[in-house]
């Protein structure tokens, strides 16, 4: 693994999109589970990964790009029933903390959902940090973390005929990030 420099706490990140995802997904009928990602989403990553407290990070991701595979489904998502897209059109993750070492690490930071706001601990992996054969750093982590979508205002959900309910109440979110830093 290469090491960044001295003064590296400013360094500012791009989020390589072609290897990089937000996924989600959610009991459904309560014998299965469906999936999910958003195909758009902008980030701002400051720091030296080797160094977590110099990193802050925030995550802003569009509702209009959620994709189950199924485009019924993905606009009841989006309708206010579920996500309200057109009065909250981003989902946003700003980190307040990382902690950890290696491989084992935690991401804290504030999720807001609909307009509601709360801390959400993501637990991962770092992969560390390497040199590509471009001349850019490059580092990578894999991060999950369960939400109550209840806790997010997101209620919706329908009885089901033999016991249950449609939609389960927990939802698995997934963060896999690559991310560089060309050569000064």
């Amino acid at each position: 693994m290469s090491k960044l420099g001295d003064n590296m706490e400013e360094t500012k990140w791009i989020v390589d999109k072609a290897h990089s995802g937000i996924e989600f997904s959610i009991r459904h009928m309560m014998i299965s589970t469906v999936r999910g990602k958003f195909k758009d989403f902008d980030t701002e990553i400051t720091g030296n990964p080797d160094d977590f407290d110099t990193v802050k990070g925030r995550f802003r991701i569009s509702v209009a790009s959620i994709d189950t595979g199924n485009p019924d489904r993905d606009n009841h998502l989006r309708s206010d029933e579920i996500l309200a897209m057109k009065e909250f059109p981003d989902i946003v993750y700003t980190v307040k903390k990382v902690t950890g070492a290696g491989e084992e690490i935690e991401i804290i930071g504030d999720l807001t959902i609909r307009g509601v706001t709360r801390e959400v601990v993501f637990k991962g992996e770092y992969g560390g940090m390497i040199k590509d054969p471009y001349g850019n750093q490059r580092f990578g982590l894999t991060a999950s973390s369960t939400i109550n979508r209840a806790d997010f205002g997101v209620k919706w959900n329908m009885v089901l005929e033999g016991g249950g309910f449609l939609l389960g109440e927990k939802a698995n979110l997934y963060l896999q990030l690559e991310a560089f830093h060309p050569p000064n």
